[in-house]
């Protein structure tokens, strides 16, 4: 499937909303989606061929690295390759402005998405621990990078 990666606007945090709520136990805000539009983020949306917003990214670029803050696909979306091609996008969008690694950070409990980072390349490269609420708890965040 072709994807169509257009830069998120504040008329799409209502559907950005919506699928990140969806699929978080704890969502960002809408306040932090508003922010990273009004900040230095390159913030990105995905688009299927009929139009429907599946899923979106943000990169937070700091002097020579690209900091994977959020990359997101809706549920119906998940498990057909489209995170790949988002994280694809992501990777050459940072790439191209003139990052030279991608550092990223993911639950410990996300083993998906922790094995699609290393099919493109990425390393451990530390854990946070108890970085993340989980229900009764908290659980390490597994960092990550990617020279690029």
């Amino acid at each position: 499937m072709t994807l169509d990666f257009r830069r998120m606007s504040e008329d799409d945090l209502d559907r950005v909303m919506a699928i990140e709520q969806a699929i978080y136990p704890y969502p960002w805000t809408r306040g932090n989606f508003a922010d990273s539009l009004r900040g230095e983020q390159s913030c990105w949306t995905a688009w299927n061929p009929a139009n429907e917003m599946i899923g979106y990214c943000i990169i937070m670029p700091v002097v020579d690295e690209a900091h994977l803050l959020n990359i997101s696909i809706a549920k119906s979306s998940q498990g057909k390759g489209l995170g790949r091609k988002l994280l694809d996008f992501a990777i050459d969008t940072s790439r191209a402005h003139g990052a030279s690694i991608m550092l990223l950070e993911v639950r410990e409990s996300n083993l998906v998405a922790q094995t699609l980072y290393h099919s493109l390349g990425f390393n451990n490269s530390g854990v946070r621990k108890n970085y993340y609420p989980v229900h009764g708890g908290r659980e390490h965040a597994v960092l990550m990078e990617l020279p690029l």
